[in-house]
């Protein structure tokens, strides 16, 4: 009876966690759970490069480039939801974007792949806007931070799988990564298009897509000016996870790609099991900025651990567990303080801007950081990374929600 009870407690903690949230919403996450599943080519991009004979700094450009294409694809992804709809965006953008992933692997030249780069990144962040603005449309003020918990632990999931066989499959193959990310893309766009299509929408008693003039810019609301800037400095130090230290593994702790895939699917692994149940009982608090500044917090720690604790496997480890618990805490609620401040009539521009701010950080952050790893060594960058995290996580405190 002892063993009973705390199963039926963790039962019910797990089934409240999940509870409530709607229909689009779970439909939209099982596609989102598809699609990331085949994201195998961009956490080992830089390892890529580096193996057909480019630099560091020529890999982690090409990630930069990346980014800088994600910029473009998150404006204009955000207007064109707007005018057009998040339906269409998200199912245009999945298709192109699985084309893409598929002819940017059989690209060979540096400037071909740094094009192919650009054009491919440019049409797959322009997903993201979309996507944002339908979670948004999809969930309630009261669950809105669950609704994209839900859509991040789909994302993780498919994290966690996708980084864990890419792996395995780039120890062997590193050309197949970009034909699986393709075509995952396309079966996903395949899935949106039959499990949530407009018109079904509006069968069920409402439009999800209803058209309003823009009642503000968000270039004119301050505090959401501030708060991109603040996850721009987020984001720079975050990305760090996703090109300079696979590399640090690869070169400091001479890691196998298997293990580096394993650590990274770590990341997912954590964030599907603990990530629903925590802001389950957090998003009820109204503690949005405070919650995001501790995950700065973690952050911060989790760059620390690199140059104060021995050169071991399991301080690689240690890290992994402290920026994961650092995004789970900062990333859903950053997501519900943009969307408390849109309006149905401009979600797309804020999810757009929003969008952009995580794209420009994946420009500065891995060209920025291996640039100082190459010249100052990857000690440098742990603390310089650890410092702008933690003054970003002391400014998120100053932040007002309204």
């Amino acid at each position: 009876m002892n063993l009973i009870k705390p199963f039926h407690t963790t039962r019910n903690l797990y089934k409240n966690a999940y509870s409530g949230l709607s229909r689009p919403t779970w439909l939209l996450s099982i596609v989102m759970l598809v699609n990331r599943s085949g994201t195998m080519v961009l956490p080992f991009m830089t390892i890529y490069l580096t193996g057909i004979g480019f630099s560091i700094f020529q890999g982690g450009l090409v990630v930069g480039i990346f980014g800088a294409g994600a910029i473009c694809g998150a404006f204009i992804g955000g207007k064109l939801t707007d005018k057009l709809g998040f339906h269409r965006i998200q199912l245009y953008t999945l298709i192109g974007g699985g084309i893409l992933f598929i002819l940017l692997g059989l690209m060979k030249s540096y400037p071909l792949i740094c094009v192919f780069t650009f054009i491919l990144s440019m049409v797959n962040d322009a997903f993201r806007p979309a996507n944002n603005s339908a979670i948004a449309q999809y969930s309630s003020p009261e669950n809105r931070t669950r609704s994209y918990s839900l859509n991040r632990l789909a994302i993780n999931l498919g994290w966690a799988v996708g980084g864990t066989l890419g792996g395995f499959i780039a120890s062997f193959n590193y050309h197949l990564l970009f034909w699986i990310d393709g075509f995952t893309n396309i079966i996903a766009a395949v899935m949106l298009y039959y499990l949530l299509k407009p018109a079904g929408q509006a069968a069920a008693g409402k439009s999800l897509e209803i058209k309003i003039p823009e009642s503000r810019s968000p270039l004119k609301d301050k505090k959401f000016t501030v708060f991109t800037f603040l996850v721009i400095l987020y984001g720079v130090c975050f990305y760090q996870l996703y090109s300079t230290i696979p590399v640090y593994y690869k070169e400091v702790y001479h890691m196998s790609e298997l293990y580096i895939g394993i650590l990274m699917g770590l990341n997912g692994l954590i964030i599907v099991i603990i990530e629903m149940v925590l802001i389950f009982h957090l998003e009820s608090k109204n503690r949005t900025l405070y919650f995001i500044s501790q995950g700065l917090i973690l952050t911060v720690l989790s760059f620390l651990v690199y140059v104060l604790l021995p050169l071991h496997p399991v301080t690689a480890l240690i890290s992994v567990v402290l920026v994961t618990f650092g995004e789970i805490l900062a990333m859903p609620f950053m997501n519900n303080y943009w969307a408390g401040r849109a309006s149905t009539g401009n979600r797309g521009q804020y999810a757009g801007y929003y969008a952009m701010a995580w794209s420009l950080s994946q420009v500065i952050g891995p060209t920025g950081g291996t640039w100082i790893a190459g010249h100052w060594g990857f000690n440098a960058l742990w603390w310089i990374s650890g410092f702008i995290c933690l003054v970003a996580g002391i400014l998120f405190r100053t932040l007002k929600l309204n």
